[in-house]
């Protein structure tokens, strides 16, 4: 019998969980996570109006409900917690597949002014992760920029801009949507260093933002006209022309006949944020132009944006995990088709998948592949992974030395009780319960 724990609950470790429960009839599974609510980023990161992508919890429900996979959360591994050396020595292998846990950041002047803040950070306080206790995003802000043109990017303007009657029908949490409600954000500008055939956002993504009820969308036609990429169509990937013409049909100025404007701008590489009474109160861009290798290159004209709010997005970043090697540079664990790398050598009970081992690329459906393949590497080890003896299962041991996991049956608890908060407060739907305390109640069973 092959034990394995699978580090994470994210899509990563829930399609590590099922290939293995295809491809190997005799292993047990245990999926760990240091939330005690499974789905990662489907869960936390997904925004809450996009239903569809949300759904895709159910297809993850059934992979940890598997008769050989188990559900541990609210179990941490590494330091203050459970020990890697430890998890190692209850398990034939263990699979991180942790994601990237940190953002990116700018490195420009100011970009510690109270109102600038990741976006990474504003979405956990619209998901309701219980480790945000940042808010006041929206509090007296006029204007907000987005510095990044990415599918994150767009998720975050669309939800400044997004009405209150849409978002109340979601499980964004009640404090998150009562902010949003009193905003008097009008203007949201959403700006990238290079060309709009270079973004990175997806055309179902952009096409979203015109959706939006009592929204303009504009385009300086100028910036258009900048992007070689955008004069000859045909030369383009299907994705990329599709992005630029939906981004022509919004090529106009900026009117003030709609409660709220979103500006796409691009050619434009951030170099400071300015101060007002203390805070963020503007965004100093260099202009950029194309530098005919794909890049682009400043040319010395500079323009200030107004923003009482500025959200960078421009990418994650894996950490260091305990007790397994690194490349700083990639941030990622160094690995050969999964099996961790140690020294230049392989190490058999020892693998990664997602983002930690790859990067934060690809959307949710790359990771399945991924495990895949780390998988497949791990089964190739299994004759020598189970010669070790393992004393009892591992969850009584867990428990024996002080830690109890969440099981499976509190994370329903925790289900029951953002369905029935959803009821109370007549928002038709769950509601995310807002922090720990409101979760480990769930957890055992006491009314929120």
């Amino acid at each position: 019998m092959l034990r394995v724990a699978v580090v994470g609950s994210g899509p990563s470790g829930v399609y590590t969980a099922q290939s293995l429960v295809q491809l190997e009839p005799g292993v047990l599974v245990d999926v760990l996570d240091r939330l005690p609510c499974p789905y990662g980023l489907v869960r936390y990161g997904v925004a809450p109006d996009h239903e569809k992508i949300k759904s895709l919890q159910n297809n993850l429900r059934a992979v940890l409900e598997h008769g050989r996979v188990r559900f541990l959360g609210g179990v941490l591994v590494g330091p203050g917690g459970l020990p890697a050396a430890r998890l190692r020595e209850l398990y034939d292998a263990v699979v991180y597949c942790v994601g990237a846990a940190t953002d990116r950041h700018l490195g420009i002047p100011g970009e510690e002014l109270p109102g600038s803040w990741s976006a990474t950070e504003f979405v956990s306080w619209y998901s309701a992760h219980p480790d945000s206790t940042a808010d006041g995003f929206v509090l007296g802000a006029r204007a907000a920029v987005v510095i990044g043109v990415g599918n994150v990017a767009v998720d975050v303007t669309r939800i400044l801009a997004r009405g209150t009657a849409e978002l109340s029908r979601t499980d964004i949490p009640q404090a998150a949507l009562t902010a949003l409600a009193a905003s008097g954000i009008t203007d949201i500008h959403m700006v990238g260093r290079r060309g709009p055939s270079q973004a990175r956002f997806t055309t179902k993504e952009l096409r979203e933002l015109g959706g939006l009820p009592d929204t303009e969308i504009s385009v300086d036609p100028a910036e258009l006209g900048l992007d070689p990429g955008c004069l000859d169509l045909s030369a383009l990937p299907a994705g990329q022309r599709r992005n630029v013409e939906a981004l022509r049909t919004w090529a106009h100025p900026p009117t003030r006949d709609t409660p709220r404007r979103i500006h796409l701008r691009f050619f434009l590489r951030p170099v400071e944020l300015l101060a007002d009474a203390g805070r963020v109160g503007a965004v100093r861009f260099e202009r950029t132009a194309p530098d005919g290798q794909g890049g682009v290159v400043g040319t010395g004209r500079f323009e200030e944006i107004e923003a009482q709010l500025v959200l960078r997005s421009v990418g994650y970043r894996g950490v260091p995990l305990d007790g397994l090697p690194f490349d700083a540079a990639q941030g990622t664990v160094p690995h050969r088709a999964g099996r961790v790398v140690r020294e230049g050598r392989t190490v058999p009970g020892e693998y990664v998948a997602g983002w930690i081992k790859r990067g934060p690329t690809g959307v949710i459906g790359t990771n399945r592949p991924d495990a895949k393949e780390t998988v497949t590497s791990l089964l190739a080890d299994a004759s020598t992974l189970v010669a070790k003896e393992l004393s009892e299962d591992p969850l009584a041991v867990l428990r024996a030395e002080g830690i109890e996991p969440v099981e499976w049956g509190g994370w329903e608890n925790i289900e029951r009780a953002e369905a029935e908060l959803g009821a109370s407060l007549g928002r038709g739907g769950v509601v995310k319960l807002p922090d720990w305390d409101a979760l480990l109640a769930a957890v055992r069973g006491a009314r929120t």
